[in-house]
Parts: structure tokens; C-alpha cells; sequence
């Protein structure tokens, strides 16, 4: 258990919460105190995941990109622990490296849905419950690629720098309510997309991508979590609108 429990009594809702960098958000809510629900597609993996992290984990299958399945989850949630102080959007896909002309309209739908009408969904479900109490936070998680993009990933970059802006513009709005609006830019990561980002994973390509990282290293799910604990903490109280890189460098 972490000795500061920054997250202490928050209730929590991680999209996409039961892999890759959501995974690790949620192993660190929980080590800070918190009790979370996972909002995930995949529901035996959400499931193993809360059953993994113990009694104060829970899980929710969710299709985030879908109404109704949005809504559902409010209702559900509210049954289990009341509502979120925190919602954390971190679901996410990218599209296979192409050129724009290659990729297919059923592609760009998916990334569009998913990455974005998402964000706009659980905004619309949670925010208006957390103006009420004047209180909640809210962690969008983005990419570098929205602000220094990679080629043949042009859609995918256009959804996390549409997330950051949002991520601002939420910011700004929400300010008179107390509710904080940040998001977090990580690099590529040891999780399912990391592949798709490269287009095949070889130690060549492994060795070429790492190369534009000073420090060196792929996010980690740890370093995302880390971030995430922070900045939906007490401890973050002043910060709102930010797009907190944690990317070892790459942007510089």
C-alpha cells in the first residue's frame, strides 16, 4: 500500500481501465486508496482485473463509444458506489499506420468513436452531478501524437490533439464549478497498441523508435499511473487545463 494514499475515499471511473497504461492507472488508484470501477469493452479481462485488485475494485462492461452502453454504466455505477469524484478516459485505439488514402472509412469511424465521441459522452453522463457538489476531477488520457505527430497515424493524432483541446476548453468551463480538467501526453508504451504504432514490432524498429526518446525507455503503465494519482489528487488542487507530457523527453 502506498504510504500517502493520495487518493484516499474517491470513488473513480477508469475507461479501458483493464490493460495497457489503463492497467496501471488502476493497480495505483487502488494503492492510493481509492475505489474504482472499470469501464472496459473486454469484460472477462475487466473482470480478472478487479477481482485481481481486491474488494475495492469493480467492473462495468462498457462500450464507451455507445450511448446507451455510457448510460448504462452511469446507472450501474451509482448502484455500487454512488457517484465518481474522478473519471479517468483513458479507452483508446489507433488505426494500422497508413497513408490517409489507405485507411478505410469503418477505420476512421472506430478511432472517431472511440477516441472522441467517448470524451463527449461520459462528459455529458458524469459532469453534470459533479456541478451539483462543486467538486470532481476529470484525466483525459492523450498522446504526444497530439502534439508532435508521427507520420501515417494521421487520424489517430487528430483525436488526441482534439483531446487536449477539449481537455482545455472543459478546463475553462468547469473552473466556476471546482471541477479540474487535466490530461496526460504519454509516449508509446509496452501495451497492445505499442505494435500498430510501429507497424511491426522488431528490435530494429524497437531500436529506431526508442531512439527518439532522450531517456531512453517506453511509458511504462506504472509511469501512467503515477501521473494520473497525481494529478487527480489534492496535491494538483491549483492544476487544471494541463497536458502533463510523460513521454521521457520526446516533445523537446
Amino acid at each position: 500500500m502506498g504510504s500517502n494514499m493520495e487518493l484516499q475515499g474517491k470513488k473513480v471511473i477508469i475507461t479501458g481501465g483493464a490493460s495497457g497504461f489503463g492497467s496501471g492507472i488502476s493497480e495505483k488508484c487502488i494503492e492510493n486508496g481509492a475505489t474504482i470501477i472499470i469501464a472496459d469493452i473486454n469484460k472477462s479481462l475487466a473482470s480478472d482485473k478487479a477481482s485481481e485488485l481486491g474488494k475495492n475494485a469493480h467492473s462495468i462492461s462498457t462500450d464507451v463509444s455507445n450511448e446507451n452502453s455510457v448510460k448504462n454504466l452511469k446507472i450501474e455505477s451509482e448502484k455500487i458506489f454512488g457517484y465518481p469524484d474522478i473519471i479517468i478516459n483513458n479507452a483508446g485505439v489507433t488505426h494500422n499506420p497508413d497513408f490517409i488514402e489507405n485507411i478505410s472509412n469503418e477505420e476512421f469511424e472506430r478511432v472517431l468513436n472511440v477516441n472522441v465521441k467517448s470524451v463527449f459522452l461520459m462528459t455529458k453522463e458524469f459532469v453534470p452531478q459533479m456541478k451539483k457538489r462543486q467538486s470532481g476531477v476529470i484525466l483525459n488520457i492523450a498522446s504526444t501524437a497530439g502534439i508532435s505527430p508521427r507520420p501515417k497515424l494521421t487520424w489517430y493524432n487528430s483525436t488526441k490533439g482534439w483531446m487536449i483541446t477539449a481537455t482545455k476548453s472543459l478546463a475553462i468551463e468547469l473552473a466556476p464549478f471546482k471541477i479540474r480538467v487535466n490530461a496526460i501526453n504519454p509516449v508509446a508504451g509496452e501495451t497492445p497498441l505499442l505494435k500498430t504504432f510501429m507497424g511491426e514490432d522488431t528490435p530494429e524498429m524497437r531500436e529506431k523508435f526508442l531512439s527518439t526518446i532522450p531517456l531512453g525507455r517506453f511509458s511504462t503503465p506504472e509511469d501512467m499511473g503515477n501521473a494520473a494519482v497525481f494529478l487527480c489528487s489534492d496535491k494538483a488542487s491549483m492544476i487544471t487545463g494541463v497536458a502533463l507530457e510523460v513521454d521521457g523527453g520526446r516533445c523537446i
